[in-house]
Parts: C-alpha cells; sequence; structure tokens
C-alpha cells in the first residue's frame, strides 16, 4: 500500500477539520482515495453520534433564516450540552444551515417520530391500496409500502431530508457529523416557518 503523505492527510484534514490520526487512519483505510476517507470519517463521526444521543441538551441557541425579498421566514431551536459550544462559528453556521433547510424544503416534523399516527397510518394506508391498485403481489406489498414511507419521511421530517448544499448527506447526517467534531449532543428542538399570505405556518413542534 502507497505511504499515505502528509499532504494528503491535511487535504482531508481541511475539507473535514478532522483530527490528523483520525484522517490518517480514514485514508489509510481508503487507501488513499480522499473521497472515500471522507466517508469513512462520516460513518465514524455518525457511530460516535449515536453513542452522545442521550445526553441533555440544555443550552443552544435560536437561529433565524429570512429569504431574499422577505417573503419566507424561518426560527429555528438547536441544543447542544454547553454554552462553549453554543457561541462557536461551527455551531452557529449549522444552526444558519438548518434554518435555510426549512426555508427550501418545508419539513413538517423534526423526526420521524414526531409524525402523528394519523397522518402516518393514512400514508401508509395510501400506500397499500396504490401497491394493490399497481397489481403487486400481497406478499410483497408491505415491503413496497415500507419502501415509498422512506420517501415520504425524506419529503416531511427534517433529519430524513438531503442536505440542500451536499444532498448525498441527510440533515440527521450533517448533525452527526458536527457531535463527532464537538464532542457534545446537538438537536433540533422545533422550527417555525412562515410564508407571507398563509396562515398558520408549518411547525416542526406542535403546541
Amino acid at each position: 500500500m502507497a505511504e499515505i503523505s502528509a499532504q494528503l492527510v491535511k487535504q482531508l484534514r481541511e475539507r473535514t477539520g478532522a483530527g490528523m490520526m483520525e484522517c490518517k487512519s480514514a485514508l489509510t483505510e481508503a487507501k488513499g482515495d480522499l473521497s472515500e476517507a471522507e466517508v469513512v470519517l462520516r460513518k465514524r463521526g455518525i457511530a460516535s453520534a449515536s453513542k452522545k444521543s442521550a445526553r441533555v441538551t440544555k443550552q443552544g441557541m435560536v437561529g433565524s433564516y429570512i429569504h431574499p425579498g422577505s417573503q419566507l421566514g424561518v426560527l429555528v431551536e438547536v441544543n447542544c450540552e454547553s454554552d462553549f459550544v453554543a457561541r462557536t462559528d461551527e455551531f452557529k453556521h449549522l444552526v444558519h444551515d438548518i434554518a435555510m433547510q426549512i426555508a427550501a424544503a418545508d419539513p413538517q416534523f423534526v423526526r420521524r417520530e414526531d409524525v402523528t399516527p394519523a397522518l402516518l397510518e393514512k400514508e401508509k394506508r395510501i400506500e397499500r391500496e396504490r401497491a394493490l391498485a399497481e397489481g403487486k403481489p400481497e406478499k410483497v406489498v408491505d415491503k413496497i409500502v415500507e419502501g415509498r414511507m422512506a420517501k415520504f419521511y425524506e419529503a416531511m421530517c427534517l433529519y430524513d431530508q438531503p442536505f440542500i448544499k451536499e444532498n448525498t448527506l441527510s440533515v440527521g447526517q450533517l448533525i452527526a457529523t458536527k457531535i463527532a467534531k464537538t464532542g457534545e449532543n446537538i438537536t433540533v428542538s422545533r422550527f417555525v416557518r412562515f410564508k407571507l399570505g398563509e396562515g398558520a405556518p408549518s411547525a416542526g413542534e406542535q403546541p
């Protein structure tokens, strides 16, 4: 295997913000492929983030985004564990990106667990009836419905949506990479999206 050069490690560090040894390890695993090494780091970050998901997040900030033209606006509350992390540029940029995501993609819920049971059942029933109407065999209908529900979650739930700045990454995965980088749990608590002329705004948390 070719030796991993210091220049390659430096490039990966600049692209990901990960530590030198983490970058070297990821590049070694990816056999020197920079893009693949990013994927390796991302997966490690997501695994690390899952271990922190139970930690309490009582700090953070309320971020906002007003779309040019001032006809669309978003408020979002993003939480972390410490005031120190909440004041960092990294965290502020994340909050701004999430607010932009909500403005652009119009999610109705933060996570899958937040989808109301009534809406979930309605959507599953629609997809089941659709699959049967298409002549799909009864024995595979449940799997088809499961696959189509993934698309439903992608449209409706913030964490499942492809990140607008990098669509190979979901918003949930983006947050996980930031958890790995800061060493703290980070969660989106709630959001509200206002569009000029609309009555009630869409919200990530029902009152």
